[in-house]
């Protein structure tokens, strides 16, 4: 099994609560999204931004507390963008038990200095 290291690793915290006392979906969609985004900026060596979220879906909830890890794919990349697909995985504080809380695509198109699409690969390549 390949071991695979989270673009990004926070505990939630109070003020991440839905008035009901949950993890705000706002605040992991969030999370999601800057782990995506750095992994982009990395991928495609400048600027990229989000241009969509798709399939966003919250198969589990998460409590205060809960250490969230973002792990990212790259699921397709075209000639000036990259579809990724984002999984956070929250771990109990005080435990090894984890679970998949959310999970989407996110699309992110390269940007050069004047803010438009740059060319990031010769080719379109898929992973999946």
């Amino acid at each position: 099994m390949v071991e695979r290291a989270p673009l990004i690793r926070v505990t939630a915290m109070p003020s991440d609560t839905n008035p009901y006392g949950g993890v705000f979906g706002g605040w992991l969609m969030g999370q999601m999204g800057l782990a995506c985004g750095s992994f982009a900026s990395r991928h495609s060596s400048g600027k990229a931004i989000l241009v969509a979220a798709e399939a966003i879906k919250f198969p589990g909830a998460m409590s205060v507390g809960d250490e969230l890890s973002v792990y990212v794919d790259l699921l397709k990349q075209g000639r000036t963008s990259l579809t990724l697909k984002a999984e956070a995985i929250a771990r109990e504080r005080d435990g090894d038990k984890e679970k998949v809380v959310a999970e989407g695509e996110f699309t992110f198109v390269a940007l050069d200095g004047q803010d438009k699409p740059r060319e990031i690969a010769a080719k379109e390549e898929s992973n999946g």
